[in-house]
């Protein structure tokens, strides 16, 4: 099945299920805080599993205490898809295990 855009309104519906979650630009995005540099990284290679079991893969970036991520579909010329909102719905799922918030 093609990936296809999201409309501006379904983008709206989606963001109003993952909280924490916002539209920047082109892109959603997230910025978790943790407890400390350890639980950053580990919670950091968990997104990464994720993103390879779905061959979908955002900007990931670790800082000392947090993990911030910022996705968008490529092959659509950079839109926000169904892709883009499964990968912030699993990683909303992973992240209370690591004390995310």
């Amino acid at each position: 099945m093609p990936v296809e855009p999201l409309s501006p309104e379904e983008i709206d519906a989606r963001l109003a299920e993952l909280p924490g979650w916002s539209l920047e630009g082109d892109r959603l995005t997230r910025v978790y805080r943790l407890g400390s540099h350890m639980a950053a990284a580990a919670m950091a290679v968990h997104v990464a599993q994720v993103q390879d079991e779905l061959d979908h893969h955002s900007d990931l970036t670790l800082g000392y205490h947090s993990v911030a991520l910022s996705v968008n579909t490529h092959s659509v010329g950079g839109a926000v898809t169904g892709l883009d909102v499964e990968l912030a719905r699993r990683v909303t799922a992973l992240a209370p295990a690591h004390g995310a918030s």
